[in-house]
């Protein structure tokens, strides 16, 4: 007969924790602590297998950037950026390993002490036992990153829109995604959409999202790049896609591109075949709506959430535990659009 539940029952790590005074705890306790967890360095293996760091761009540096390889790993925890904010809940929740998309070293750095909070916070993590891995533009090019967004925007028939030829992948990989919506809906529907599932399934931001383009026509080509996409603007074109979504969009190219839109389809109007469509078609293409750059990228870790325990798993007998830190780590933390009387 099973002792009845207590408060303090849970599962952490594969490792049944149950009240002492119940018999079938230590029967529990020793056919589970039997098999050992991983270490830092066979998670990270893992992590690179799905996300490998060759997929990076050439002035990225992702990957392990903190961590004693000997370190065991029982708890990852995941997140969009490493702020001070999101180590310390790390570090108070027990986290062996914290995953970030984006890196703590952006750029070339000389030093990491006491004088900056990069080096505070890798100071903290080491002091702690917490290892730090970066998944960034490695990441955005595996499967998961754009098909996170495709998926929950609702896209059929998704492919790269930057692919990548990987003969060893099990699925089509590359820098963002390209598909097509079930049926037509207008630019202010999808908009719309894409607000609600951001903020859902990513990340709820003050800064929301903009939107350029006539709000009631039609679209269903729809290409996507989570993270800074304004220098794929040719690629986008070159699709046909009647919509592009993507993040950190400026003034200057989101207006020459969108006049030049609107040129090529008065001119396609007029019965000369210029841009994307034939000759009569007047639509114009691309529109385009720019989302909070770390929430539509953590639209990835509902997906994280499963694959890497799932993994780490198949490759060393252990599951860890997983976490979302789910914080808002967006810099922007009021958003006003109009006046107040």
């Amino acid at each position: 007969m099973s002792c009845p539940p207590t408060e303090g029952n849970h599962y952490r790590s594969g490792l049944r924790k149950f009240d002492e005074g119940c018999p079938q705890t230590a029967i529990a306790v020793i056919s589970t602590t039997m098999r050992p967890m991983p270490n830092l360095k066979q998670v990270i293996d893992v992590l690179e297998t799905l996300y490998p760091l060759r997929y990076a761009e050439e002035w990225d540096e992702p990957g392990l950037i903190v961590g004693d390889l000997n370190h065991e790993v029982n708890r990852i925890v995941f997140a969009a950026d490493p702020t001070s904010a999101i180590v310390d809940k790390a570090v108070a929740t027990g986290a062996d390993l914290l995953v970030t998309h984006h890196p703590l070293f952006f750029r070339s750095v000389h030093e990491a002490s006491g004088l900056g909070f990069r080096g505070d916070i890798v100071r903290r993590l080491y002091q702690h036992g917490c290892g730090l891995w970066v998944g960034h533009t490695n990441a955005d090019a595996a499967y998961r990153v754009g098909q996170a967004a495709a998926d929950y925007f609702g896209l059929v028939g998704s492919q790269p829109l930057v692919p990548i030829e990987d003969t060893a992948a099990a699925h089509p990989v590359g820098l963002g995604r390209v598909g097509r919506l079930p049926e037509p809906i207008t630019l202010k529907d999808f908009a719309q959409r894409v607000f609600d599932e951001v903020s859902d399934h990513g990340m709820v931001t003050a800064l929301g999202i903009q939107m350029c383009g006539d709000p009631e026509a039609l679209v269903r080509r729809i290409a996507i790049l989570p993270g800074s996409g304004d220098s794929l603007f040719n690629e986008v074109r070159a699709t046909g896609a009647d919509v592009y979504v993507t993040s950190d969009l400026r003034h200057h190219p989101v207006t020459d591109a969108i006049e030049q839109a609107r040129y090529e389809a008065r001119m396609r109007g007029q019965g000369i075949a210029l841009g994307q469509g034939e000759s009569g078609d007047g639509h114009v293409r691309p529109y385009f709506i720019n989302t909070p750059h770390a929430a539509i990228e953590s639209m990835w870790f509902n997906y994280a959430l499963e694959d890497v325990p799932v993994a780490v798993e198949r490759a060393t007998g252990s599951r860890p535990e997983v976490e979302w830190f789910r914080d808002t780590t967006d810099p922007w933390t009021l958003s006003i659009t109009s006046r107040q009387d």
